[in-house]
């Protein structure tokens, strides 16, 4: 675990330090294998659709991931210091404050719209 937490930590400031992002995305294809750059870009996409008000069981069929990840996003971005709500938010996207609120609110509906008759 000391090799993991070491490593993760000088890349990270490694990449902290860079200005240039052709050079960090040149560095994540040259570091990781198809099927890891599939996976890592897959867990963006499903933050940033969490993050827009996105079902979970349309996430994981549209990006072919399992509701497990997706639940795991979503309890990620519910964490007021979540990394992934930072990393979101400097990178242009706005994730509202009342994350967890309004998707409790979407999941209620959600749940209505389904026991209504039709």
């Amino acid at each position: 675990m000391e090799l993991v937490s070491r490593n993760i930590a000088e890349m990270s400031r490694a990449l902290a330090q860079t200005s240039n992002p052709e050079l960090v995305e040149g560095f994540l294809y040259s570091l990781l294998t198809p099927s890891e750059t599939d996976e890592i870009a897959k867990r963006w996409a499903l933050v940033k659709d969490l993050a827009k008000g996105r079902p979970q069981r349309d996430i994981a069929k549209d990006l072919g991931l399992s509701l497990c990840k997706i639940t795991r996003g979503s309890r990620e971005l519910k964490k007021e210091a979540s990394p992934f709500r930072r990393m979101l938010e400097t990178a242009g996207y706005e994730v509202p404050r009342d994350f967890s609120a309004r998707r409790a609110k979407q999941l209620e509906r959600a749940e209505q719209a389904a026991v209504r008759p039709a």
